[in-house]
């Protein structure tokens, strides 16, 4: 709360002196850039830090993020604070042109106007500017035509107004309710979209679809659930569990994988333990999408069959080979180390995308500053063919005490090996045989 009421007091100091040698104000812009992890898409791979051309796949086409650095000529250093808080609250570049909706401006545009002039102090002045041209991006005409987006703004991003706490509300949950919905951009990628490609619900009082998981697969990853449901959301987890990981990026249910990593890498590690902990407060205040969805209740004869060498369950046997010494053979893993199988949320969930996914191409799990070792899990999918792999998800899938609503086919798994979005190990010539 301190940070909160710092960011507050320095926004009642005329902005202009605060531009130029405001030093307080640029570093609390550093934090909310942090916040709000505008690095991630901003820098390209191997890049210079937010000059952009990090390819994003959409329904659309590929857009290439833009430059955000101080230059003049190829980023926005002759933005004034007005142009600066259009583009970013309200998605309307300098020139006029509203952005594509991969800047996610309806989330932004609750942002306070403290909070948005510091970010205006240190893209300015805390950051080194990079002459760096952006690229246009891959979408065939008409979709790339610009005024049609104007349209769609209106109709389906309007005017947001300010965050406001309610009242009577417990300052730390508002506080975690503003980050979640503004800076943190959360349902951006945890809210399913309509077939017009709006989030289905800003915020929890538009409904119970706010932060209820994506529906369709994000760089071939499904964004998780984050409301209360018991058997695929955070109805499990404690607040403290949230906390966790949140700043390391793993906790005794599960651990970081996919886009999620690069989040706690780049952002979620870097915020103080108050805001952490304002966000997780938030998020377990959410009710449940589903509040008759059963939860999640252990069954042992899976673990028993397998400790008596039983492995006639279809793949049981690949498990064992493949899984059972860092995920054990009754699903519980090792601590905030090789996650956990058994209730995990990501195992249950409706979508096997993610599971398929990680089987097929490992992940790493990174080093943060509260949990410096960085863990891998290796790719299976150079090894293992498309039935194989369903096999042994729907082992998973089915075994513990998990119930997960639906099977996975070979068919589910091959097109989740051919989404060029899906990085995978290449380096055996044999790769197309196992298909």
């Amino acid at each position: 709360m301190k940070n909160w009421i710092s960011a507050l007091l320095l926004g009642a100091v005329t902005f202009g002196v605060q531009a130029q040698d405001g030093s307080d104000l640029i570093k609390r812009g550093d934090y909310l850039a942090r916040a709000g992890d505008c690095v991630a898409c901003h820098t390209s791979k191997g890049g210079k830090a937010f000059a952009g051309g990090l390819p994003m796949a959409t329904p659309i086409g590929t857009i290439y993020s833009t430059n955000i650095t101080p230059d003049k000529q190829s980023g926005i250093g002759d933005y004034s604070y007005d142009d600066f808080q259009k583009a970013v609250r309200h998605g309307v570049a300098k020139n006029g042109d509203t952005l594509y909706p991969a800047m996610p401006y309806p989330s932004y545009a609750v942002v306070s106007d403290e909070d948005m002039q510091a970010l205006y102090a240190y893209f300015m002045h805390g950051v080194a500017p990079v002459a760096q041209a952006n690229q246009d991006s891959d979408i065939p005409w008409p979709l790339s035509m610009r005024w049609p987006l104007a349209i769609w703004r209106g109709v389906f991003a309007p005017d947001v107004k300010a965050f406001q706490p309610k009242a009577g509300e417990d300052p730390l949950l508002a506080r975690g309710r503003y980050l979640v919905e503004g800076l943190g951009h959360c349902g951006a990628c945890h809210t399913p979209r309509s077939i017009t490609m709006q989030e289905k619900a800003l915020n929890d009082d538009k409904g119970s679809d706010y932060l209820a998981g994506s529906n369709a697969p994000i760089d071939g990853w499904n964004a998780n659930n984050l409301r209360g449901d018991n058997r695929d959301g955070l109805g499990r987890w404690s607040e403290d569990d949230l906390v966790q990981f949140l700043r390391t990026g793993r906790n005794d249910h599960t651990a970081v994988f996919g886009g999620m990593s690069d989040v706690v890498e780049h952002s979620l590690q870097h915020l103080t333990a108050e805001d952490a902990t304002a966000i997780a407060r938030y998020l377990k205040s959410l009710g449940a999408r589903d509040p008759n969805q059963v939860g999640f209740k252990p069954d042992d004869s899976v673990a028993q069959a397998l400790w008596r060498g039983d492995d006639s369950k279809t793949g049981a046997a690949l498990y064992v080979d493949s899984c059972a010494a860092c995920h054990k053979t009754d699903g519980s893993g090792y601590k905030r180390f090789f996650p956990e199988l058994r209730g995990n949320a990501v195992v249950q969930a409706d979508d096997a995308t993610s599971l398929i996914h990680i089987v097929l191409t490992g992940n790493t799990l990174p080093g943060v500053k509260g949990a410096p070792s960085a863990i891998t899990m290796p790719a299976f999918g150079w090894r293992m063919n498309d039935q194989q792999v369903a096999d042994v998800v729907n082992f998973i899938r089915t075994s513990w005490g998990n119930t997960a609503s639906s099977s996975v086919s070979a068919k589910d798994v091959a097109k989740v090996r051919k989404d060029e979005t899906v990085v995978s190990y290449q380096g055996n010539a044999d790769i197309e045989k196992l298909k």
